[in-house]
């Protein structure tokens, strides 16, 4: 039995026997990306469920959820996003097992195929110095916004959504840090890079105002507690960001990349991992680990470019 996908019907929501807002309310330590992608990936398998004539959750068992997963398999998405939908639907059926919802959870233990593996691309120094650019302090206030961006990103190894939710008291005068809130809502402090320094001085000490009364088209709607905003005086967003770097990168470039050549080129440098896992606001190991995969990857081209007996 093949079962599609309506995009009309999940515009207009999911059923409320789902109680999928409840649960997404119920995820109080995951990030705004988590709760939104687990939302979208609940949506579409309560439509899946429905044109499979499984109303409600209890009507749901483990072979159907095993016959979901194929589904998605064989709809070409990648095995990441097959691994995070198995992973919405193990902590959704989870939490309706301990709600009471249902009697029994027909996703505990569900496996899914594991992330691509694939490694992140890494910008060469020549490529981040022509990003970056050589230090000066930019007079225009969209250039000197556009380069703080860049240097959080690539200097402090920022993701794009602590970057995107700093406020204006992240950053204290004199300080070599910035005060970031990562993903479970977990605080650390970040050390700044002396471009970075330089940048927000010049942000916080007349840059920001310039750009709220040059560029912004209403700026009594500016949202007051960002640190960074755009040309609506909203904080700045994943898109905003990406506009950025089309604008300063010279090939496309994704703005997590920046991240991933912070860490390669610490640990390209001498840096202990478990520093690098306290920089990065990783809470495994593990998750810090891809980066030394990484950094022999990029070891064994230098060698085989550059060695005659390679």
């Amino acid at each position: 039995m093949t079962v599609g996908l309506a995009t009309s019907r999940l515009e207009s929501g999911t059923p409320p026997v789902w109680r999928v807002p409840e649960f997404v309310l119920s995820l109080t330590a995951a990030s705004d990306s988590t709760k939104r992608a687990y939302r979208s990936d609940l949506r579409q398998f309560a439509e899946w469920a429905s044109r499979a004539g499984l109303n409600v959750p209890s009507d749901v068992d483990r072979r159907w959820l095993r016959r979901y997963i194929a589904f998605l398999s064989v709809r070409g998405l990648s095995r990441r996003s097959v691994a995070r939908k198995a992973s919405a639907l193990r902590r959704y059926f989870g939490w309706l097992a301990r709600q009471g919802t249902i009697g029994v959870d027909p996703a505990l233990g569900l496996v899914a195929p594991a992330g691509s593996g694939r490694l992140p691309r890494v910008l060469g120094a020549a490529e981040v110095s022509e990003m970056l650019g050589d230090g000066t302090v930019p007079n225009d206030p969209t250039e000197l916004r556009d380069r703080l961006v860049l240097e959080l990103l690539y200097g402090s190894g920022l993701r794009v959504a602590e970057l995107c939710q700093l406020d204006r008291g992240a950053f204290r005068p004199g300080s070599a840090h910035i005060e970031v809130i990562g993903k479970g809502a977990r605080h650390r402090r970040v050390p700044l890079s002396e471009p970075a320094m330089a940048l927000l001085a010049a942000w916080r000490d007349g840059g920001s105002d310039e750009f709220d009364g040059q560029r912004l088209r209403e700026p009594a709607e500016r949202d007051p507690a960002a640190l960074l905003v755009n040309l609506r005086g909203n904080r700045l967003g994943t898109r905003d960001v990406q506009r950025i770097l089309d604008r300063h990168a010279a090939t496309p470039t994704h703005p997590h990349a920046l991240r991933h050549t912070y860490a390669t080129h610490l640990l390209d440098g001498g840096a202990d991992l478990r520093v690098v896992q306290e920089l990065l606001g990783h809470r495994r190991l593990a998750t810090t680990q891809i980066y030394t995969r990484v950094s022999r990857e990029r070891l064994r081209e230098v060698y085989e470019s550059a060695h005659p007996r390679a």
